[in-house]
């Protein structure tokens, strides 16, 4: 038994002992202690009040009495009112260390028989990847890596939004406006090249619908439609949509093409797996800069016909209800929802529909029990209107639906829009996060003496540690600004700060192996000072912080506490000699607790998909 489960033990037996009640684990609150009090875990008395019929701190110190008397490894108590301080024996944290110093894989739970998709990135194929979906992209890789880490089978998947009028837009821009260029021809990246046709579409557009404004046609209309007292400005950047509809010549050619796609037409059809390859191209390198790969794509020009057939059943069921113009909705009033359209009244499927069927596809083909959509809170009320439909229609995995729902991010200067090209690109992103710590690197000068490629290695890793860091340290669901300058700092919470923990680990450890050293001297170190007993109770609560991670799909946990274990671990390196300790058994003894922590810093940064070096 741990621990926790020894001292729960414990107060099971002492409240039988002392009050005759039962009590069951569930019922013990247990924490740990507050720095401000002495102890290790303090255990919240007031429950048993009732059932002693005496006062919190007379409980307290019966129960405390009781746990020196009974359970060897408590060595002392206090009482603060209703709160119970324990103090955990030395030799139990002692003997904890030895089994743990050299487990690399100290964290990681067994298998629990259950599998677990993810969903994450999600791109359209009409523009790169930007600073939206690096967010996307590092919590759902880091989620599908604690996951597993928590003992689930994981399957990681994307949709990848293929097809529709903005990856029409782009193929018509270059049909317009190319002149036959390729990414090889322009030396441009792929999947940039084909959003920079996105972006023009958009400047096309804008100076057409400008000209129109100015045109007789659009004053007509205008002094139709406009309401009274509305300046020009406000009617035309309302009336955009509308004219892009029935006015727009490229609204009209772009929408043509999407309906001879839709039809099989051999040539756009080839156009569009053309363009649509370019980027897919694009993405792949950006995925392997980012560390990150897919058990399986699914292509919205393969699902977004899936799901009708089950709202016509739904339908013979009475689960959905048909209004006079054919369309077919959903009333979900009873849930607090309203009622949602899932067929369009010319028979086509919404994006709801699609995704009622992709839902059924992936447990025809993976039997899941737990499906994870890792989507912007922009669509919190569309997964909330999903999964009760997926409630309703009885699905076997619907209680394990899951929107890993998320902030967007902004930069320093603000907000960015892709239709004006003003987004960050992934891929300019990590270059300038490596930049930043190359400068940083040259200017400490501390890896000189490697070669060439080593370096730029080590410089890459910290750069995308500090990229990763930076944004999976935010808790999810809150809006982030990300600051490339800020991610890269030595002193600050970022991941560079981290790996400098680990990087000093590996030094004191290599130095240590051209010693001549007692190893099991370890066993008889006679006191614990409290920065070590701080340590080895970070250390155990690392099990735990896995699990409570998964469990609530929020890698912000594992970041934190790799932040918190790395800026103890430099106080007590600061505050405590190592190799030169004043006894044999105080240096093996804090050789393994080094030890202890190179390993699950390595481990709890690999779950965020970041890598550590050995030198920086």
């Amino acid at each position: 038994m741990n621990i926790i489960e020894i001292i729960q033990q414990g107060v099971i037996k002492g409240v039988k002992h002392l009050y005759e009640a039962d009590v069951n684990a569930d019922q013990i609150n247990l924490n740990n202690t507050r720095k401000e009090f002495e102890g290790d875990y303090t255990i919240v008395v007031f429950p048993f009040v009732k059932m002693a019929r005496k006062k919190p701190e007379q409980v307290g110190e019966e129960l405390g009495s009781f746990l020196i008397e009974e359970v060897n490894e408590i060595t002392g108590f206090n009482v603060i009112k209703g709160f119970l301080n324990l103090t955990v024996s030395d030799d139990y944290w002692l003997g904890f260390l030895e089994n743990i110093h050299n487990n690399p894989s100290y964290g990681q739970h067994p298998s629990n028989g259950k599998k677990v998709m993810v969903e994450f990135s999600s791109p359209n194929t009409n523009k790169p990847l930007h600073l939206g979906h690096v967010r996307n992209i590092l919590l759902g890789w880091s989620a599908s890596q604690i996951l597993a880490a928590a003992g689930y089978e994981v399957v990681k998947v994307q949709i990848v939004n293929d097809r529709g009028i903005a990856i029409c837009k782009s193929m018509l821009a270059w049909l317009k406006f190319g002149e036959g260029a390729t990414p090889e021809s322009t030396k441009i990246k792929s999947d940039h090249f084909v959003g920079d046709y996105y972006v023009l579409f958009e400047a096309k557009f804008k100076e057409e619908y400008n000209q129109w404004q100015e045109s007789e046609a659009g004053k007509t209309v205008f002094q139709e439609k406009s309401k009274e007292e509305q300046s020009e400005a406000a009617f035309f950047k309302a009336f955009k949509n509308t004219y892009f509809n029935q006015y727009s010549h490229l609204g009209k050619e772009a929408k043509e093409m999407l309906i001879q796609w839709e039809k099989g037409d051999a040539e756009v059809v080839a156009l569009w797996k053309k363009m649509n390859n370019w980027v897919y191209e694009g993405f792949e390198e950006t995925y392997i800069k980012l560390g990150v790969n897919f058990d399986k794509l699914y292509y919205e020009s393969d699902t977004y016909l899936l799901g009708k057939e089950v709202v016509q059943k739904g339908m013979e069921k009475g689960l959905f209800y048909q209004k006079e113009d054919n369309s077919v909705w959903i009333n979900l009033e009873d849930a607090k929802l309203d009622h949602k359209l899932v067929l369009r009244s010319d028979g086509t499927s919404v994006y709801m529909t699609q995704d009622i069927g992709t839902a059924m596809r992936r447990y025809e083909d993976y039997g899941v029990d737990k499906m994870v959509y890792v989507v912007a809170d922009e669509q919190n009320y569309h997964f909330q209107v999903l999964f009760e439909i997926m409630k309703r229609l009885e699905e076997p995995y619907a209680e394990g639906l899951h929107h890993l729902s998320y902030g967007m991010v902004d930069l320093p200067t603000g907000k960015m829009k892709s239709r004006e090209g003003t987004v960050v690109d992934a891929d300019d992103l990590i270059e300038e996060v490596v930049k930043e710590a190359t400068a940083n690197s040259k200017e400490r000068g501390a890896v000189t003496d490697l070669s060439n490629e080593e370096q730029e290695e080590i410089v890459w890793n910290i750069g995308l540690a500090a990229l990763k860091f930076f944004i999976i340290k935010v808790f999810p669901k809150k809006r982030m600004v990300f600051n490339p300058k800020e991610s890269v700092d030595m002193q600050g919470q970022t991941g560079p700060y981290v790996q400098n923990a680990y990087v000093r680990v590996r030094s004191v450890l290599r130095k240590a192996e051209e010693m001549d050293l007692n190893w099991s001297a370890s066993k008889s170190y006679a006191k614990l000072e409290p920065l070590e007993k701080d340590i080895l109770a970070q250390l155990f609560q690392f099990p735990f912080l896995i699990k409570e991670a998964a469990e609530d799909f929020d890698p912000s946990t594992i970041a934190n506490f790799c932040y918190t274990l790395a800026k103890t671990y430099h106080r007590f390196y600061h505050d405590h000699s190592i190799l030169k300790a004043e006894t044999e058994s105080a240096i093996a003894f804090r050789l393994k607790l080094s030890q202890a922590i190179s390993n699950v810093l390595k481990m709890g940064m690999r779950l965020l998909g970041i890598e550590m070096p050995e030198r920086m």
